[in-house]
């Protein structure tokens, strides 16, 4: 019984790079953040093969914006395996920094200097305006402006957000 829990669990240190992965050319989200990676990896090769393929990526990457109506910056921390199911509107500073295997829903805007913990469930709508700390497994409930810090495994809802009660495994 254990080991189907731990199983069903998703990592918040290990990247799920499959969450990414696009089945179809027309997964924006997934496009938007291949972009994304791929900008960055030939930015670090450089030369002049980087050079080419970097600007390559970012017209890509400006058409994939477009169509999802997102604002995640070329430069931004943000580990492997986010989804983002529904992109509209969302909005991240460069200097925020997201764990892996984060799910965020639309119209989600988050702010310099926040560092978002592994496996974090963001809310449509949700608003993260300070520079906090979101620890591993935490929820964001759906129009919350969080403003402190939220434990990892807490639930934060409302506006301004309050830690609900962390989560606890049943076994």
């Amino acid at each position: 019984m254990v080991e189907s829990i731990t199983k069903a669990m998703v990592s918040a240190t290990e990247a799920d790079w499959s969450r990414e992965q696009a089945g179809n050319w027309w997964e924006p989200s997934r496009q938007l953040l291949k972009c994304i990676r791929n900008y960055q990896k030939w930015q670090q090769q450089g030369g002049i093969l980087g050079y080419f393929l970097c600007g390559l990526n970012i017209i890509l990457y400006r058409f994939w914006s477009v169509v999802t109506g997102t604002d995640i910056p070329l430069n931004c921390q943000i580990q492997g395996g986010l989804l983002l199911p529904h992109p509209n509107g969302i909005v991240i500073h460069p200097s925020a920094s997201i764990g892996p295997n984060c799910l965020i829903f639309q119209q989600v805007t988050i702010v310099a200097d926040v560092k978002i913990g592994g496996h974090v469930d963001i809310g449509a709508g949700a608003k993260i305006i300070r520079s906090v700390t979101i620890g591993d497994h935490a929820l964001i409930g759906a129009n919350a402006v969080v403003t402190c810090d939220v434990p990892p495994g807490a639930t934060a809802v409302g506006i301004p957000a309050k830690i609900l009660e962390k989560k606890t495994q049943e076994v």
